[in-house]
């Protein structure tokens, strides 16, 4: 897996299983369906019917999450 902090332009058009966002954001996969459900963050559906995430959305949040409120 390519580090947060990659500026290789492939890399944001990755996709990523639930299982990768969630360790990256140690919580439970279900947390990041979850998060998907409540748009926080945008997924799409695999031809097999399962979630993925970009890497640029998930780059996204965890910037935002880091980002502290005012």
């Amino acid at each position: 897996m390519t580090p947060l902090n990659s500026d290789n332009t492939s890399a944001s058009l990755e996709a990523l299983i639930p299982a990768e966002v969630a360790a990256l954001f140690r919580v439970d996969s279900q947390t990041v369906t979850r998060w998907a459900k409540e748009g926080r963050i945008s997924s799409f559906r695999a031809p097999g019917g399962h979630r993925r995430y970009l890497r640029s959305e998930v780059d996204a949040l965890w910037t935002e999450r880091l980002t502290p409120a005012n």
